[in-house]
């Protein structure tokens, strides 16, 4: 099966592996809940136990350098993507509410981003992630 389009998550390099755990499952969330039309079929398996559904998109993991990270948020915003952000700041708030308000206190250009996800057509994501290695 031939899928259009893709989701890449970009983690920032040097991060605690519970931060970049928590990262991917913030952004992938940030993904899901922006395009369900990506979300497929839930599981069941042969003994008749159901599962909640996932991604019927593929999914890679980069990461990047904190200048390769923002050159990534730059592209995707200059392509027009929309993306899932998620900043260093985040990591001191509590609830959705302050992560959003630590967001809205800084221009796109001067976000800490430690991660971002993009969704969009394939090529277009390949262009924006262009140069960045796959997470270990």
């Amino acid at each position: 099966m031939d899928v259009p389009t893709k989701i890449t998550i970009v983690l920032r390099e040097g991060l605690e592996t519970w931060q970049a755990l928590n990262v991917t499952a913030f952004l992938a969330s940030g993904v899901a809940a922006g395009w369900g039309e990506l979300i497929g079929q839930p599981y069941e398996d042969g003994a008749g136990n159901k599962y909640l559904p996932m991604f019927g998109r593929p999914v890679l993991v980069f990461q990047g350098s904190g200048d390769e990270v923002a050159r990534t948020h730059r592209r995707a915003l200059d392509r027009g993507m929309v993306i899932a952000v998620y900043t260093r700041q985040m990591f001191s708030t509590g609830n959705d509410e302050d992560n959003r308000a630590v967001v809205r206190a800084v221009a796109g250009e001067d976000l800490d981003l430690v991660g971002l996800a993009v969704h969009g057509p394939r090529t277009g994501v390949d262009k924006v992630c262009k140069g960045l290695r796959l997470h270990p």
